[in-house]
């Protein structure tokens, strides 16, 4: 599995209300989510972004409540990735379970600007820096993570490996 696309960068505490405002949460339908994904943060993020960006953003990204609703909305929104210092446990066990890609890797994040362009192997964990000629390596996560991410999230993995 691969990424490619440019970078929106956000900071510390980046939490679920921000990510998906509450006043939206009387849907769970991914692209209604999506018309509002980080609004509260960003007002123009859903007009910038394009299928394939990705997040950087610093530590804790996801606190709040447990709503899957969050990552739900991030991967909606087109984005291929959120790359973090830490995450919410909370957000980071949704985020497998639905099959959104994250990675922690505190140098890349402390490196990476706004609007750079990203190409990120997820199988080796190594993110390229296309505008600035580096590359970071992230822990890459064990085999059977990457099979959920690939079959797009838990549900479709477990049904994938039900008969075998």
């Amino acid at each position: 599995m691969k990424a490619n696309g440019s970078v929106f960068k956000y900071g510390n505490n980046v939490d679920t209300d921000v990510i998906i405002p509450a006043r939206y949460l009387n849907t769970s339908d991914p692209k209604e989510l999506a018309k509002h994904c980080m609004e509260d943060i960003d007002a123009d993020f859903v007009n910038k972004v394009n299928d394939g960006d990705i997040i950087v953003a610093d530590k804790n990204f996801g606190c709040g409540s447990s709503r899957e609703h969050a990552p739900l909305a991030i991967k909606a929104s087109g984005v291929s990735c959120v790359i973090a210092s830490t995450f919410a446990r909370i957000f980071y066990r949704n985020s497998i379970n639905i099959g959104l890609p994250i990675l922690e890797c505190e140098e890349a994040v402390k490196k990476i600007d706004n609007g750079d362009k990203l190409d990120i192997d997820f199988k080796a964990g190594v993110i390229k820096n296309l505008t600035k000629n580096e590359v970071y390596q992230a822990e890459p996560f064990p085999e059977f993570i990457q099979g959920i991410m690939a079959a797009d999230g838990l549900i479709q993995y477990i049904k994938n490996n039900l008969n075998k």
